[in-house]
Parts: structure tokens; sequence; C-alpha cells
């Protein structure tokens, strides 16, 4: 009987290294019966020790293949089912997150038991920004009148009404079919013909409709042929091959807005990139004439710039990287303008030298990788998210009481940078006094933070540092539910299209303003858009349209 995993594992890799596999030692029933009699009592021989030595090692490699193989299929199966929560108490099920968490709970026992108040389901009335809003009086009664109950009083109007919400459904596409009386003379022949209503253009498909198909395909990831399907379904045909006609001829009307978007965005103070995968048909067809040292891979970027209280979200599809693309974004930023702070995870693919900045890491990153193997080191996982949940809950204080830049600086050198320090003491102690072998998982992970540590923390040095890219990742989501439901784009022209749409969408849905509008407006502003691009942006646009005069 073999002791060793050599012959199976002669050189097994662990990720971060290859562990040496274990010494050899061939060893049957009988031979392994008596080694442990011997054990036992306390009887050993020559040899023994290296036997045992063998067999503890090869436990060890054991161990640590079990570990990474589970690791890795926890990451596989966030990869095809999407992200479970990542909260503590979700991550470690074992014990109860910590004593505070038992404390919290116990407070707030008795809140959740009070019936909830009734309103309008998970929304507020408020909510419904682009609802109708429809003035109801009373049918006998008007401020000034006398009071009917008391007979004494003066009524006068409330401030705040009762309201009542009404959801109403449609189809995403409607159509209106006008029928144009002809009149013939029954005598010479001639026909007379009924004028089209005022308003109505000679184009069958309006502004509304169009925005509506781009917000539907490329903000809410509904494949075209779908639409089709539902619009069919409804009474109001709309072929796939029509729709994507009617978003390319779009795109092109309102292009140039995209320029001054990307323009605007090279200038931000904090730039997020990622990228993620994405598909191409005409240029994976490419890909066998290709010579062996070009790139074939084909990735979505995303990129969020953030200037002021403005957020630009843009968005490229091709062959470069996340690093390249921000390379050529930057190349429009000027001069004079500091070098941004970008916000990325450490992959190298995300970064380039042809650009300067104040490079930051995404902690949320480095945190993720403690959450992927807390299964198999709790204890220590446990202590590692309480810290930086402690981190996280300074920054939302920070956000909470409206912090400047500098404030919110000082306040996270003196709340957070102790923790923080405490932590990295924490985790070269692990490795330092070898609590942990270094190529198991909980050791990657503490590797991973200590080899990054410096842009990890820049939020305790530099002023705007953030502490993650999730905003960015938010965005790229955009992008991977078109992959999920579309799959693919046909041609690079399909991928410019969508990389505009889903630019423009997310930069809306960043601004808080409604994109339906937005790209109604641009559409019916094209000329003007040409001319002065730079007021047609998502958060001034509604400025411009009312400037213009009725014609």
């Amino acid at each position: 009987m073999g002791l060793s995993a050599e012959q199976t594992l002669p050189h097994t890799v662990i990720a971060g290294g290859v562990m040496k596999a274990p010494q050899r030692i061939d060893l049957n029933r009988e031979q392994a019966d008596a080694l442990l009699k011997r054990v036992k009592i306390g009887c050993l021989q020559d040899g023994d020790y290296e036997i045992i030595k063998a067999m503890v090692e090869t436990i060890e490699l054991l161990n640590q293949c079990v570990d990474e193989k589970a690791t890795s299929i926890r990451r596989l199966l966030r990869m095809l089912f999407g992200p479970r929560t990542e909260k503590l108490k979700n991550v470690i099920k074992d014990k109860e997150t910590s004593d505070s968490a038992k404390s919290s709970q116990e407070n707030t026992t008795d809140k959740s038991n009070k019936p909830k108040p009734k309103g309008h389901g998970r929304n507020a009335a408020a909510d419904y920004t682009a609802a109708e809003q429809i003035k109801v009086d009373h049918a006998s009664l008007k401020p000034k009148d006398n009071c009917p109950g008391c007979l004494k009083g003066i009524l006068y109007e409330m401030k705040l009404p009762k309201v009542v919400v009404r959801i109403t459904g449609k189809a995403p596409i409607g159509a209106k079919v006008y029928q144009m009386q002809k009149l013939r003379c029954n005598l010479c022949g001639e026909i007379f013909i009924a004028d089209t209503p005022a308003g109505i253009g000679e184009e069958k498909y309006d502004a509304a409709s169009a925005a509506m198909i781009a917000l539907l395909k490329y903000g809410s990831g509904m494949p075209f042929y779908r639409l089709e399907q539902l619009q069919g379904s409804c009474g109001i045909p709309l072929a796939a091959s029509t729709q994507w006609e009617i978003a390319e001829q779009m795109a092109n009307q309102i292009y140039p807005v995209y320029p001054e978007l990307i323009r605007q965005a090279a200038q931000g103070d904090v730039v997020y990139n990622d990228d993620t995968t994405m598909k191409i048909l005409a240029l994976m067809q490419n890909n066998d004439r290709q010579d062996q040292s070009e790139r074939k891979g084909i990735f979505t970027t995303g990129i969020v710039s953030t200037l002021n209280d403005q957020k630009i979200a843009l968005f490229y599809t091709g062959r470069k990287h996340a690093g390249e693309n921000m390379a050529d974004l930057l190349q429009q930023r000027q001069s004079d303008r500091s070098p941004p702070i970008q916000m990325c995870d450490a992959l190298s693919r995300n970064t380039s030298e042809a650009f300067k900045r104040i490079l930051a890491n995404c902690l949320a990153h480095g945190r993720r990788k403690f959450v992927e193997v807390a299964p198999n080191f709790p204890e220590q996982c446990r202590f590692v998210i309480e810290t930086l949940a402690e981190v996280y809950k300074n920054d939302e204080i920070a956000k909470e009481q409206n912090m400047t830049a500098d404030e919110r600086l000082h306040f996270h050198q003196s709340k957070s940078g102790p923790l923080m320090e405490d932590l990295k003491i924490w985790l070269n102690y692990q490795l330092d006094q070898k609590k942990v072998e270094p190529n198991s998982g909980l050791g990657q992970a503490i590797s991973y933070m200590l080899n990054h540590w410096q842009p990890l923390t820049l939020f305790l040095r530099v002023p705007k540092a953030p502490l993650d890219n999730n905003i960015c990742e938010r965005a790229l989501k955009k992008a991977i539910l078109h992959r999920k439901n579309s799959m693919f784009y046909k041609t690079e022209n399909g991928a410019r299209v969508g990389d505009l749409f889903m630019s423009l969408i997310h930069t809306c849905n960043l601004a808080g303003v409604n994109p339906f509008d937005y790209l109604t407006a641009l559409q019916q502003h094209a000329s003007e858009l040409s001319e002065r691009p730079d007021r047609w942006m998502p958060w001034n646009y509604t400025t411009a349209s009312s400037q213009i005069e009725p014609s």
C-alpha cells in the first residue's frame, strides 16, 4: 500500500505554487497494522519515523488538495449561478458571528415583531417619478367652506393629500392605426382624403418607440427575438430585423453625445475599471486565421469615472483589455489635471504603464478570497471579515455625515487605520509563525492581502480614494446580462451600438435620470445635439430642452 500521493500527484499544484509530494514508502496492510501496534505500545523501530512522517505529509497534502478543489467548485458555482450573499452570517454558519451580532439581534427582536405599516407595497408613492400625477378635488367641498361636521370651523387644504397608486399595464411598444376617410365623386370620380391629424410625422416609428427598443435591449438585456415574440403576442408585430435597424439608425443619430461623454469621463478624479468576456461572431470567425501571437479573446471593458458629483459609465467591446482601454481614455485628459486615482482589482491586464495614475486595489476582492475559504477556516476568516466590516461601517458613517474628502481621510486614519494595522500584524503573524500553510487557501488569501497592501489601503493616505471597485462591477452586470440573454454580438458595428447605448443608459442610472426620457429627447433634438453635445448630458439635457422655442 502506497502511503503518499506521489504516484497520482507527483507535482501537486496548489494555486500560488507547487507543493512537493511526500517521500513514497510502500507499506502493505499487515505492515501498517504492525506499525500501529508499535505506536500504541510506544516501542518504535528504526525507520518508523520516516514512515509516519510520510503518512502525515500525505494527509496534509490530500487535505490541501480537497480544500483547494472545494474552493474551486464553489467559485465555479458562483460563476454559473451568480454570487450568493457574502454577509458574514451566511459565510460562516456554524457559530454566531459575534457577541455584538447577538446583542444587536436581541435589541431588534421587539422591533421585528411590530406589525408593518400599510402602504403601496415595497415602493412609496414618491418613488413613481414617471407616473402621471392627477389631482382629485373634493366633490362637494373646497377650501374656506364652513365645516359640515362641527358647523363652526373653516376648511383649509392640507399639504399632504391622500395618495392612491394604480398600476396600469400595456405592451412595451404601442401602435395607433389612423383611418383617413376617403370620399369619391360618383360623377367625376375625384377622390378626397381626410387630412392626417396634426403632430403625426411621416416616420412609422417615433422617437419614443426607438428609445423603448434600445432600453429593453441594452438596458434590460432583452434580445430582439424575445421582444418580437412579446410584441406579436400583444398584437403589435415588430420584427427583430426591424428593431436592429431602428436601434442602429438611432445610434447614428445621437452619436455626437458619446465622444463628449468620453471626453468628460477622461477628466475624472477617480476612475474605476474592469472587464468581462464577450463574443463577437465576426471576430471569432477570424481567430483561426490570426497569428498565434495575436490576442484571440474578446472582452467588454467597463469604466466608471467620477468627477465632483457626476458619474459617467463607459463600455468598450473588442480585443483590448481594461488597462488598454483606460489608456486610450486618458489620452483625452487635460494636461493640466493631476493623475487620477485608478481603482481596479490586482490583475495586471487592468493597468497600463501608458498613463500616470495613483493605483488603488479593490478591498472587496481581498475580502472575497477569505469568503471563498471560510468553510475550511471559519475562525481565521471570521477575524478578517469582521475587521473589514468595521472599516466599511466607518466608510458608511463618512457618507451619511457628508464628510468632505479631507474629513473622510482623517476619519479613516483615526478609526480604520488602527484596525488595518492590527489586521496586517495578524496576517504577517500567521505566515511568520507558520500558523497556516502558505499554499493553502487561507495562505493564498493572506499572501494576496499582504502583496497588495499599499494599493488596498490607499484610502488611508489619499483623499477620495475608494475602498472597492463595486460601482464598476455593478456597471459590468449590464454587459453580463447581455451576454447571458443575447449571447453575442454579430458584428463589431453591433458591439459599437451596444457600447453606446449601455454607456448612455447606465450613466442615466447613476445620475438618477430616466433613460427612456433621455433617449427620446436626444432624438427629438438631434440637430441641437450635434452643435453643442456638452449641453445634452443626462444631468443637464432638460435645461437645454426648455430653452428651445417650439416651432
